[in-house]
């Protein structure tokens, strides 16, 4: 993969600023760090799964450090590892589906830099409040190592892997169980630039999934459409969890 695209040089610039961002607003009485994991599920969606289907979900887990800059604003780095999964043969959404057989399962791999954003102030010691819904969004990196196939009898039916930026984006609830103590639930999206993840891309020509047969002028399956999918998308993939993480500094106050 090209490293000096316009994509990654992007990302470099955005982590490069967060950095320095960091780094610039280092005074200890007026934040708070904390460290974590959390447990879940992903799923994809794409040209097997059109929206997400709860019988094709994996397990998602992540470990991640936080900075909050005030009592609204905190920035999470994190690694998170997902294994995702899906197949033609549990729930096809048409017949030609059914017939191309496509399936994949994998380990996804995936680094990431996040702003939070907090709706209430419920980290400070006179706060009414010791829940607040939060909104997140960033960016990040993901690699995803799998095998599978893209239609019945695919002579490539091997290990692959891709890998590109994501956009992370999603909403969630914290819960300051202790004053070191913080746990949230939370789901977020992931766009990505890729339509590989399930192996199915809109390379070559593309053919329509059915054809009219000129013996009964009814539509039928086309043969030579199996391993093509929706041309005009991108795959998204998808995490709902749990965290929980330890303050190391006890906020004190923010103006």
């Amino acid at each position: 993969m090209d490293l000096n695209t316009p994509t990654l040089r992007l990302v470099r610039i955005v982590i490069i600023c967060i950095t320095a961002t960091w780094l610039i607003n280092n005074d200890v009485q007026g934040q708070q760090y904390e460290v974590g994991l959390g447990l879940g599920g992903a799923t994809y969606t794409g040209d097997i799964i059109r929206s997400i289907d709860p019988s094709q979900v994996g397990i998602q887990g992540t470990l991640f450090g936080r900075r909050n800059f005030d009592n609204a604003w905190s920035l999470r780095g994190g690694i998170s590892v997902a294994r995702l999964n899906a197949a033609d043969s549990i729930s096809p959404i048409d017949p030609v589906a059914l017939s191309r057989n496509a399936h994949f399962h994998g380990t996804l791999f995936e680094v990431s830099a996040i702003m939070e954003f907090h709706f209430l102030d419920y980290m400070a010691h006179q706060s009414t409040t010791r829940l607040s819904p939060f909104g997140f969004f960033g960016l990040g990196y993901g690699v995803f190592m799998a095998n599978g196939q893209s239609h019945q009898g695919d002579p490539t039916d091997e290990s692959y892997r891709m890998g590109g930026p994501v956009i992370p984006f999603g909403i969630g609830v914290k819960y300051k169980l202790k004053d070191r103590v913080l746990v949230s639930l939370e789901g977020g999206a992931r766009a990505t630039f890729s339509d590989g993840l399930d192996k199915i891309g809109n390379e070559g020509i593309y053919y329509p999934r059915f054809m009219t047969d000129p013996s009964t002028g009814s539509q039928v399956v086309n043969p030579n459409g199996l391993n093509f999918g929706n041309n005009s998308d991108r795959d998204w993939y998808y995490f709902l969890g749990i965290t929980i993480s330890y303050s190391f500094h006890q906020v004190k106050c923010f103006n």
